[in-house]
């Protein structure tokens, strides 16, 4: 387990009494209302909700991609909320970790310098262990001199994921990223990630609309209407998608972002 993933709290990330407000007047809408949520670390939790319910809004403001309009967020022991450019792009680099459906990879870079792109942009030299233990991890030690145009899907979404890794971030945000993907090559990429966790001691934050996807993660957290109504530990596919059925019905006035 990376030693540098552990700190006192044992919280990787969370929101005090968030709220995430867009618009003005009769126009106003409350994405987020009142959210109180703490992700621990070493655990693979993932975000629910129907469309509209502030899901992927939570996630943009724990990562620091959005502000909040009332309400403090962490990143361990980093204060996000009212950090300047400077803080959040340090924020960003050192402690967070980014995993995208569109892969997000650069075209004209080989898979072994996307994955140390961010590290190269930090002027940090890799670990070589660990970059090491993570290509092999993912399984593509034949695949590190090809550029994306040369990748399935499923290859492109696990050099994205190394390149999540390989800075040894204190928590990894993914949004939807399976959602591309077929079902094997999500179920690798799924299976990799829920490894992460247990092998390496990373912490994982997933947007999911998928309940197979959801059953990867020791727990879930479902929004509905822009507020936290319920959570599942150690979820099934099958206990996840009873309980987004009932949100279904909760939820069925889409709001915006998800």
């Amino acid at each position: 387990m990376a030693t540098s993933l552990t700190t006192a709290t044992g919280i990787a990330a969370r929101a005090v009494d968030v709220w995430k407000v867009y618009g003005t007047g009769e126009a106003q809408l409350a994405a987020l209302r009142t959210v109180n949520v703490e992700f621990e670390r070493g655990r693979f939790t993932a975000i629910m909700g129907p469309s509209g319910s502030g899901k992927s809004t939570l996630m943009h403001c724990l990562a620091g991609l959005d502000t909040t309009s009332r309400g403090e967020v962490y990143i361990g022991e980093t204060r996000v909320t009212g950090l300047g450019d400077k803080g959040l792009t340090e924020l960003r680099r050192d402690k967070v970790g980014f995993i995208f459906q569109q892969f997000n990879l650069l075209p004209t870079l080989t898979a072994q310098e996307n994955i140390l792109l961010p590290l190269s942009i930090a002027g940090r030299k890799p670990d070589r262990d660990w970059f090491d233990t993570v290509v092999d991890t993912v399984g593509l030690r034949d695949r590190l001199g090809h550029r994306p145009t040369q990748l399935s899907g499923g290859q492109q979404q696990r050099v994205a994921c190394a390149r999540a890794l390989v800075s040894r971030p204190e928590v990894v945000f993914a949004d939807e990223p399976t959602g591309n993907l077929d079902s094997r090559s999500g179920q690798e990429v799924l299976g990799f990630l829920r490894d992460s966790v247990r092998q390496f001691g990373q912490t994982i934050v997933m947007v999911t609309h998928d309940p197979n996807a959801a059953s990867y993660a020791d727990r879930v957290v479902f929004l509905a209407d822009g507020a936290i109504v319920d959570e599942l530990h150690d979820p099934t596919a099958d206990a996840v998608l009873e309980k987004m059925k009932t949100l279904d019905k909760v939820g069925e006035h889409p709001r915006g972002e998800g």
